[in-house]
């Protein structure tokens, strides 16, 4: 039996035999209207290939059931995975989420905060670039709906969720102490504030076990294009005269990608044996470092808990009936797990 066709909602309320006001109410919440109409409005959907126009609906609310994710980059596997985490989350919260990136640019992060205000999101979950976005943008979208940033923020006020640096990075520089020779530290242009607290946390920990931390610097201008940074900065430094250690410790796993593709193209050796000419560490648990040649030893930041937290905090803020002063943790930092694999 083919299956009957309604254009409007009035349309198919008129099929269905409830008024528009209670059909509209049933999909807000079918179990807002009895079980009788609801039964009646269910058994017309199995027949009808009518489906509400959700954004058109959700225009016409002072507050809708979206919610924005705005990310420095979705190509970025960390990001995907985070987005993919969280679009589940929110979905099984009955809210639909709208995912913007902002291809690393300050004034494509600032639009799309103008966007999702005018699509009326309920809250927005960010990833901010922090450093380098422009000032108040978060600030004024704050004051009209609640935010909550994840991996990195912006100083002020708004709950956050991220890795915690100090306790990452402390781990696997003992990690490497003690098994080999201590690492020097390959940095990153400074692009948020996970950059900074990575580094003090290596020259702290260096320092604590009474050695000598030595910082590279790979670049030094602002880009999110790691794996090139990794690249370039491992071919000047074999162009100039060989390696500067035995171990690296790269700031974070995309870094460690390129200064691993360059080592292999001139023919060196990466691991832990006693037949490799060094070893590499990272930070992140990238979703493509254990594919890596050899596998990447890294810190495994928790993307279920960063993900988990993040919604539940915003859908906290979101509760009305939760009362101000309320007591929500603003602050969560998240333990990483050491995973060692082959290159150290």
């Amino acid at each position: 039996m083919a299956e009957k066709t309604h254009r409007t909602m009035d349309d198919f309320a008129r099929a269905s035999g409830v008024s528009r006001p209670t059909l509209s109410k049933y999909f807000d919440d079918p179990a807002s209207v009895k079980p009788a109409t609801r039964a009646r409005i269910e058994a017309a959907l199995s027949s009808s290939d009518y489906q509400p126009n959700v954004f058109a609906r959700n225009l016409n609310r002072k507050r809708t059931r979206n919610v924005g994710i705005v990310v420095p980059a979705i190509t970025d596997p960390f990001y995907a995975e985070m987005v993919s985490r969280i679009e589940r989350r929110c979905r099984d919260e009955g809210f639909w989420p709208i995912v913007i990136s902002s291809h690393g640019s300050p004034k494509l992060e600032a639009e799309s905060v103008r966007t999702l205000m005018s699509l009326k999101v309920a809250g927005a979950i960010v990833a901010p670039l922090g450093l380098v976005s422009e000032p108040g943008v978060f600030e004024r979208m704050s004051e009209d709906i609640p935010i909550v940033y994840f991996d990195t923020y912006i100083e002020g006020d708004t709950p956050f969720v991220g890795n915690d640096n100090h306790q990452s990075t402390s781990t696997i520089v003992d990690y490497l102490c003690r098994s080999g020779e201590p690492p020097v530290y390959v940095d990153i242009p400074h692009v948020n504030h996970n950059s900074g607290e990575r580094l003090q946390s290596y020259i702290d920990t260096m320092q604590a076990a009474g050695l000598e931390p030595t910082v590279l610097k790979a670049a030094g201008d602002y880009s999110w294009d790691f794996e090139r940074i990794g690249h370039e900065w491992m071919d000047r430094t074999l162009e100039k005269g060989g390696l500067p250690a035995r171990t690296l410790l790269c700031a974070n796993d995309r870094l460690a990608f390129g200064v691993m593709a360059a080592a292999f193209s001139r023919g060196l050796k990466i691991g832990r044996r006693a037949d490799c000419d060094f070893r590499v560490a990272a930070h992140d648990d990238h979703p493509l470092s254990r594919y890596t040649c050899p596998a990447l030893t890294t810190m495994a930041q928790d993307f279920a808990a960063m993900a988990g937290r993040s919604v539940e905090i915003l859908l906290a803020l979101l509760d009305e009936a939760d009362p101000p002063g309320h007591d929500l943790a603003r602050n969560v930092k998240l333990g990483a797990t050491l995973v060692m694999r082959q290159s150290a």
